[in-house]
């Protein structure tokens, strides 16, 4: 396993202090996918890399991409760069991502005998370049922010696993869900066990926050989505490690169309809850009240439009949300590779402008 890095005091800790909902002189702000392909210099670095995955095993460029908005942005927090999908990987599924596809998996989990030759990876050999990476991303922060460290969840995982990549209608989990419910049951308990120790394993290297990406939650019924979804999300967060250094490390969790479901979310263990844009946002937190933090939740199609509308549109999701501390402000999903940066840019100055108003320290 990668050495953990040396703890520094951190210049900005709002994010930290949101997520556990501590007073803030202004809303942090940072964007999934901040690192990624809308910015050129990511281009450039994935060209040089060869390939996406090479990009995400090689540690010195997935720092160089982490960092990468954090020198055009005054952003928040830095995020890891990688993928939801190391574990399988890690799985032996043969991974890769075809061009206008993509991830795709040469080896689906289809059968019994598939589920039960699954390893669970261990972070410090399969997955070594993950935590790698966020030891010299930490080491080259300096303490200037928080760095986030994430994983996918189990039904997240076990769809693309099971599919053998990305799917409009999940037929093929959805028939194992119903049809054999005990498979799929096995296969997300292992999903399960490899998450934790993989999430720990960034804690250990340096990350100071975490993130579980349910992307795929949304897709359930409320009752599946109970039993497949949310009942591992609690079993990781209960097993996850809960300080490092002398300091908490959050959770936030996020499940993509998961508004109805933000009550038993809420109960779950994670400090935060990711909120996407089909929700409104003061809505959330009434109904959540004080028990968890909240993270979201511009629409990210709102960069396309001029800057001057980014910034009503950010007034109003600050206004939604209201006066108080445990507001992440956050896109409602990852920012669209055709996004020009300089609205980017547009909405994180919003913020950092009109945000202050809201806050009392």
């Amino acid at each position: 396993m990668a050495e953990s890095a040396v703890p520094a005091p951190l210049d900005n800790d709002r994010l930290l202090r949101a997520l556990l909902r501590e007073p803030l002189d202004r809303t942090p702000v940072w964007m999934m996918r901040q690192a990624g392909r809308y910015l050129p210099e990511y281009r450039k670095l994935r060209q040089q890399a060869g390939s996406f995955l090479a990009l995400c095993q090689n540690p010195e460029l997935a720092c160089a991409v982490t960092l990468q908005p954090l020198e055009r942005f005054p952003l928040d927090a830095a995020i890891l760069f990688s993928d939801i999908l190391t574990i399988p990987h890690a799985m032996g599924r043969g991974l890769y991502f075809a061009a206008g596809e993509g991830p795709r998996f040469e080896r689906p989990v289809r059968t019994e005998s598939d589920i039960r030759a699954l390893p669970v990876p261990d972070p410090g050999d399969s997955l070594r370049y993950v935590t790698d990476a966020v030891s010299l991303i930490r080491r080259e922060l300096c303490g200037r922010v928080p760095l986030i460290g994430f994983a996918g969840s189990p039904w997240t995982l076990a769809t693309y696993m099971v599919e053998g990549g990305s799917s409009k209608n999940f037929a093929l989990a959805k028939a194992m869900l119903y049809g054999r419910p005990d498979l799929m049951h096995q296969l997300l308990e292992k999903l399960a066990q490899s998450v934790t120790s993989y999430l720990n394993a960034q804690v250990e290297a340096g990350a100071q926050a975490l993130m579980i990406f349910d992307t795929w939650g949304g897709v359930l019924t409320p009752a599946a989505y109970r039993e497949f979804s949310l009942r591992y999300a609690e079993q990781i967060i209960a097993g996850l490690l809960k300080s490092r250094g002398g300091r908490r490390v959050p959770v936030v969790f996020f499940t993509k169309n998961g508004g109805p479901w933000l009550e038993a979310m809420s109960e779950t263990g994670a400090d935060a809850l990711g909120v996407d844009w089909t929700q409104d946002i003061g809505d959330a937190r009434r109904r959540v009240g004080a028990r968890v933090a909240l993270q979201g939740n511009l629409d990210p199609g709102v960069l396309y439009a001029p800057p001057d509308v980014i910034r009503e549109h950010v007034a109003s999701v600050l206004e939604e949300y209201g006066h108080g501390s445990g507001h992440v402000f956050n896109l409602g999903h990852g920012i669209h590779p055709e996004v020009d940066p300089e609205h980017a840019r547009a909405m994180i100055e919003a913020v950092h402008t009109l945000s202050p108003g809201y806050h009392t320290t």
